[in-house]
């Protein structure tokens, strides 16, 4: 498994070469980009300027793994839906030029307010990333869909959605939340429905004890889990110090 950071929370404020000689020093080896943070990697850069981000991070120790999209795919608004859809296809894109292996995209809320079903909305998401994963693949890049969302964060929800999707580059981003536990306060069951598709984890305050990390960490390691660990943790006035401790309490528990 490797250490990654998302720039969500820590980082939304510093450019590339921050960003990167950061993780160089407290040895966070990949970093996932979320759109409209200050790096400034968004699909309208042109093609020189993909190919300057590109330049950026050969050479160094960080490689750029992915990007943090918010589109999502659960509007009943066709329009929206059609927006989301064509926005996925720009950030695959944008992922191939740049040299990044995914996109992370996301479910972001159930319907049933508004008169739709929970199977409705799940199916339509499904088929949304069908699509999605279609461009994806003739671009070689991977959709990660994050277990994310008001309602859709439900493991067995985004195990529906997948079901649906049904196609080899669309995978699950394990997000760890509160929400992965079982009625009876445990990860495993949630953890094991979605483990084939688990190609993405991102984690975040690994120093507090009510979510279930180190049996999150086991059960990765028992699946031979070989990919990025992307840290979303909070930011701080001292952020060296926080990702070198963070990066040490990673290592105790990969090991």
């Amino acid at each position: 498994m490797k250490l990654g950071i998302v720039t969500y929370n820590m980082a939304p404020e510093w450019d590339l070469p921050t960003l990167i000689s950061r993780c160089e020093a407290a040895e966070f080896t990949g970093v996932e980009l979320r759109t409209t943070h200050a790096h400034g990697v968004e699909p309208t850069l042109t093609a020189d300027e993909r190919r300057q981000v590109r330049e950026t991070f050969e050479g160094t120790s960080v490689e750029l793994v992915g990007l943090g999209s918010v589109c999502e795919y659960d509007s009943p608004d066709e329009a929206e839906l059609r927006r989301n859809v064509d926005a996925t296809k720009e950030f695959i894109r944008l992922a191939r030029d740049i040299g990044a292996r995914g996109v992370k995209v996301r479910p972001n809320k159930l319907h049933e307010d508004e008169g739709i079903s929970i199977e409705d909305t799940l199916v339509q998401i499904g088929k949304a990333l069908t699509e999605c994963g279609t461009f994806a693949e003739e671009h070689g890049i991977d959709l990660w869909l994050e277990v994310h969302g008001r309602g859709t964060c439900h493991p067995p929800y985004i195990h529906r959605i997948l079901e649906v999707a049904n196609h080899p580059r669309v995978s699950a981003c394990w997000n760890c939340n509160m929400a992965d536990l079982d009625r009876d306060g445990t990860v495993e069951k949630h953890f094991e429905m979605l483990s084939p598709w688990i190609r993405h984890v991102h984690i975040n305050n690994l120093f507090t004890r009510e979510y279930p990390w180190q049996t999150v960490f086991d059960l990765l390691k028992a699946m031979n889990y070989d990919g990025y660990m992307m840290a979303e943790i909070p930011g701080s006035d001292d952020p060296d110090t926080v990702m070198k401790y963070y990066r040490a309490l990673w290592e105790k528990m990969a090991s």
